[in-house]
């Protein structure tokens, strides 16, 4: 996952239209390939590094940290370590978090119906 230079055209047109407009402020938040699927998984409840592991077969180890590491920067996902040999760390979703339940089932919906559309 590259960074975007801060002092690129690219990255201040970027932060423009998200200062305009909220909803790509948001998608920047949630977008991405595994920020949506990531936050799926947690929805449901805790988990552990290697039990998201396990349900995002393809992604690699150092793609799920580095999801998980900005989306605990953005407040989506909560860390907690506990101290225990060996060392436990869980993952769930934050109180603003939860509150991409309802956006994500009507994504899946909208997925739905533009993939029957499609003819896929």
């Amino acid at each position: 996952m590259s960074k975007i230079k801060e002092t690129s055209t690219n990255y201040a047109n970027k932060q423009a239209l998200a200062d305009e407009c909220l909803e790509v402020y948001s998608a920047n938040i949630i977008g991405g390939q595994w920020a949506l699927v990531i936050c799926s998984w947690l929805m449901n409840g805790k988990l552990r590094f290697g039990e998201l592991k396990q349900r995002l077969p393809n992604i690699t180890e150092r793609m799920l940290t580095l999801q998980l590491r900005k989306l605990e920067a953005d407040k989506i996902v909560k860390r907690t370590i506990y101290a225990e040999v060996p060392l436990r760390v869980e993952y769930e979703l934050t109180a603003i978090g939860l509150e991409l339940r309802p956006i994500i089932n009507e994504l899946e919906k909208w997925g739905v119906k533009h993939k029957n559309l499609l003819g896929e």
